[in-house]
């Protein structure tokens, strides 16, 4: 599909994620990886056509979700009371939203990960003799962000 002049592209650079239930807005990050998914594939070799497989998907998995970006006065406390909020109190139903911009702040595509909660952050190691800029890491394990939860 050709882009026009009015596509609006996902700028890879703008990223922002929210929890809830608790509101927590975590801000803006330069990196999101790990939004994916991938199927085990279950199989079959008909038995009277020769090599003839049939293949259905199986179990989906998950990648853990790590989001950087250089710690900031207000964002960076923001994860810092979602970490202590949740550090020996999960709640099953929390939803961590991210979402991509595009270059007016528009919305291009949201994935609210399920039943997410954080899995490790950390920060660069703290240099006198450089001077970088001090990236914060969150990283969030989550049961999927597809529609594929079956109705019981």
């Amino acid at each position: 599909m050709a882009l026009t002049d009015s596509s609006k592209i996902g700028l890879a650079n703008r990223f922002q994620a929210v929890v809830t239930p608790g509101d927590y807005d975590l801000g803006s990050w330069y990196k999101v990886d790990g939004l994916d998914v991938t199927w085990d594939v279950a199989d079959f070799r008909v038995g009277d056509l020769g090599n003839h497989r049939w293949y259905f998907p199986a179990n989906n998995k998950y990648s853990t979700v790590k989001m950087q970006r250089g710690a900031t006065a207000d964002d960076s406390k923001k994860v810092r009371k979602w970490l202590n909020d949740t550090s020996f109190d999960h709640k099953l139903g929390t939803l961590v939203t991210i979402t991509l911009k595009d270059s007016a702040l528009a919305t291009v595509m949201e994935w609210e990960l399920r039943d997410a909660m954080p899995s490790k952050w950390s920060i660069t190691t703290m240099d006198a003799n450089g001077s970088a800029v001090a990236i914060e890491t969150l990283e969030i394990v989550h049961e999927g962000f597809l529609d594929d939860q079956r109705k019981l």
